[in-house]
């Protein structure tokens, strides 16, 4: 039976407002969770789990899984769904919420987290996700293409941005394949992509300040056809003398800056352009 048809059987309509894109692919499933699976030993936790497309073939690799699900109404088809196949625990609840630094506290070591986003909240999920540091170590997570290629994105180029630099800080990022629009229900309008990010042991670049950091970078691609001179002035009336103090030329736009280099140029505020608030 599919799993369409099984969802109308049990009288269960995808829901716009959780935005719920169904995976039903059940071989393109399997290859996300053999990409999962191959970071064990570890605490796998699924973020969504919906009706166990992928959760399925996780734990049949895995034996054991940890899961977060908004809809509370699909959580009983989700374990008739899993039954023998390990062990599940599933919590209803919102990812957003959620401090996963806690769970892997709780579970004895870091986290790989396995998801397939809705794309209306992806971004939020996934800044919140990086905040949750040494937490995690590895998640494997299904976007939305154009927002993959922004994660995967090298400077220089247009796809290259806030997204690029936060992750490629923090994390390795590998893109690994994409979906097309009818590996889902319903299908979606774009094509997706899975993408593996693999937490550093140390940051790309040593960042004094992460909260001035994210300030620095969302000021510098604001507005992406200013130069940093001006781009920068959201940050400090003058950036002309931090922009030297960091060897950075002010006629340059954020999306030539490295990660290496937006880090540096962090490093070199000074208190009254850092501020706290």
């Amino acid at each position: 039976m599919s799993l369409i048809h099984l969802l109308k059987m049990c009288g269960l309509r995808p829901k716009k407002g959780l935005g719920q894109n169904f995976l039903v692919d059940e071989a393109l499933a399997e290859r996300i969770a053999e990409a999962a699976a191959a970071r064990m030993p570890g605490h796998f936790v699924e973020i969504g789990p919906g009706v166990g497309s992928l959760t399925r073939p996780l734990l049949s690799r895995t034996g054991q899984l940890w899961a977060v699900e908004q809809d509370e109404a699909l959580i009983p088809l989700l374990r008739t769904r899993t039954e023998g196949l390990g062990q599940l625990e599933v919590e209803q609840g919102d990812a957003l919420r959620i401090d996963f630094r806690q769970w892997a506290a709780r579970l004895g070591g870091p986290l790989t987290i396995v998801a397939n986003l809705p794309y209306h909240i992806s971004t939020p999920i996934l800044f919140h996700l990086l905040e949750q540091g040494d937490g995690i170590e590895a998640m494997i997570l299904m976007f939305q293409k154009e927002v993959a290629d922004r994660i995967a994105a090298a400077p220089n180029s247009k796809a290259y941005g806030i997204l690029s630099v936060h992750c490629q800080l923090w994390m390795t990022v590998e893109s690994l394949f994409d979906l097309p629009p009818s590996s889902f229900y319903p299908a979606p309008k774009v094509d997706s992509s899975v993408v593996r990010l693999v937490r550093r042991a140390d940051p790309l670049a040593p960042v004094a300040d992460p909260l001035f950091f994210r300030q620095v970078v969302r000021a510098a691609f604001g507005q992406r056809r200013k130069t940093l001179l001006n781009a920068l002035k959201t940050v400090t009336p003058n950036p002309a003398p931090w922009l030297a103090r960091a060897d950075i030329e002010p006629g340059r736009r954020g999306e030539s800056l490295s990660v290496v280099e937006f880090a540096r140029l962090s490093n070199t505020g000074e208190p009254h352009e850092n501020p706290k608030s």
